[in-house]
């Protein structure tokens, strides 16, 4: 159960850096604990561990993704927002659509997330339509 919980934590540090990056162009420390809720302390102590791992570089001030990281990130990403989008179609309100999806983008095998996918996209119009923009 231990080695789960750092695989989350990992994959949710590495999220915040994809997203970071997308929404300001750039991802530093203080990014990523105002996104994570997280001390800047904490988030310095995650990222010497992702560095370590080859998950990520400091470059100066930023921090970028490898291709490892950001291929795990790229992942996550993609699982949370299908299942935003999803949970928020099917009428769940937004922050228990975000906290589920949240909690399912970790857990879910890439078979059943591909299963899932498939059958919602070629069932689903209206909500291919919304996961498409996005």
């Amino acid at each position: 159960m231990r080695d789960r919980a750092k695989t989350i934590s990992k994959e949710d540090y590495l999220e915040a850096i994809l997203v970071c990056t997308k929404k300001l162009g750039a991802c530093r420390v203080t990014d990523i604990a105002g996104h994570m809720g997280h001390s800047k302390a904490s988030v310095s102590v995650a990222l010497s561990k992702l560095e370590n791992e080859g998950l990520i570089v400091k470059d100066d001030w930023r921090i970028l993704l490898s291709d490892k990281g950001k291929t795990i990130a790229e992942k996550v990403l993609e699982r949370h927002l299908f299942f935003l989008k999803w949970f928020e179609h099917i009428g769940i309100d937004t922050e228990t659509a975000k906290e589920d999806a949240c909690l399912i983008e970790h857990v879910i095998s890439d078979s059943t997330f591909e299963k899932i996918r498939q059958y919602i996209t070629e069932n689903d119009e209206v909500l291919l339509g919304a996961y498409n923009k996005n």
